[in-house]
């Protein structure tokens, strides 16, 4: 399988453009990697790997009750019966969440054929599957149910033992792999359904990193009664790990306020950014200590942003830094 197929576009690698030189000031905002335990709590998530059994829901409850936090937030539903990994953000971070909305996922499903087929022919249906696809949200779902169209970039059967066909799947978000393997079923001619589903990545946030929910009430037990820090700082990741999926913009420390204020981006205001934006796509707006500030829909692509030097490039989606982190020095009308 090639490497196109093979490799979520949320990961994709972009080429840094740089505007201009810009200095950061020491006495305003934070490196994420200098954040206290208590900072991370309230502006940090968790790489989750959930239980078969209950909610998605619950286990976010279980998580808030656990670190003693008022607000949580999961990014993609994962059915009862399905494992893995589902990020949980702590606090504010759930304003990051809506970013993962970009980030394709992979599950590893096995699939209950419902009589034997040539492997060669469940190889060559499944590769079909390869592309833009046609779904109808099962009936008990979230969503309205209207057929709908969701990417599959890339399908990879990793076993076929009698019945049972063991596949990888990365996709876009909101595929349902339920659905799917009812249709790979229909185009066999022999039916199918899937039997058991785990999620295996989220963008760049894998199951290797995953940890358990025990993990994180002992990583607390021990902070909270012996000031051990050290197992809650591998486990509570900074939101700005949610952001490496989207493409980014460096801004200068002057124009930060005025984006926590609501002020969509000034061209002036950026001092690097990824090539290759285009226009409507999301983006994630860091400071030059990399601190997520904001998320952007942007106005005009990338290379415009370089070659100009004034005018609006892109508008304000979600505020993600706290009004006031850096000093306001622009204009209030």
């Amino acid at each position: 399988m090639s490497e196109k197929r093979s490799t979520l576009p949320s990961l994709k690698q972009r080429k840094r453009l740089i505007k201009a030189s810009a200095n950061t000031n020491a006495h305003y905002g934070k490196a994420p990697s200098q954040r206290t335990v208590q900072e991370l709590l309230q502006n940090g998530f968790i790489n989750l790997d959930k239980p078969a059994g209950p909610t998605s829901h619950q286990v976010v409850a279980w998580v808030k009750e656990i670190l003693e936090i008022e607000k949580a937030g999961h990014g993609g539903t994962l059915d009862p019966a399905v494992t893995g990994v589902l990020p949980v953000a702590l606090g504010n971070a759930a304003r990051a969440l809506q970013v993962l909305l970009v980030a394709g996922k992979e599950y590893i499903a096995l699939m209950k054929l419902h009589k034997q087929v040539d492997k060669k022919k469940i190889q060559e249906v499944c590769e079909t599957f390869v592309g833009e696809i046609s779904q109808m949200p099962p009936l008990r779902s979230a969503v309205k149910r209207v057929r709908r169209t969701r990417k599959v970039y890339y399908l990879e059967v990793l076993e076929i033992q009698g019945t049972d066909v063991l596949f990888r799947i990365g996709c876009e978000a909101g595929t349902y792999i339920r659905t799917l393997c009812v249709d790979i079923g229909k185009k066999l001619g022999c039916g199918a359904q899937l039997t058991e589903l785990r999620r295996t990545r989220v963008g760049n946030i894998t199951e290797n990193s995953a940890v358990i929910l025990q993990e994180v009430k002992d990583a607390y037990v021990f902070w909270e009664e012996d000031g051990d820090e050290r197992e809650l700082y591998s486990i509570i990741l900074p939101i700005e790990r949610l952001l490496e999926v989207a493409p980014t913009i460096v801004i200068r420390d002057s124009a930060i306020d005025a984006l926590c204020h609501g002020a969509n981006l000034a061209i002036p205001g950026v001092v690097e950014i990824d090539e290759d934006i285009k226009v409507g796509e999301m983006a994630a707006v860091i400071s030059l200590k990399g601190e997520g500030v904001a998320l952007v829909k942007m106005e005009i692509p990338s290379i415009q942003v370089i070659e100009k030097d004034t005018g609006l490039c892109a508008s304000l989606k979600r505020v993600l830094m706290n009004k006031g982190t850096y000093p306001s020095i622009w204009k209030k009308t």
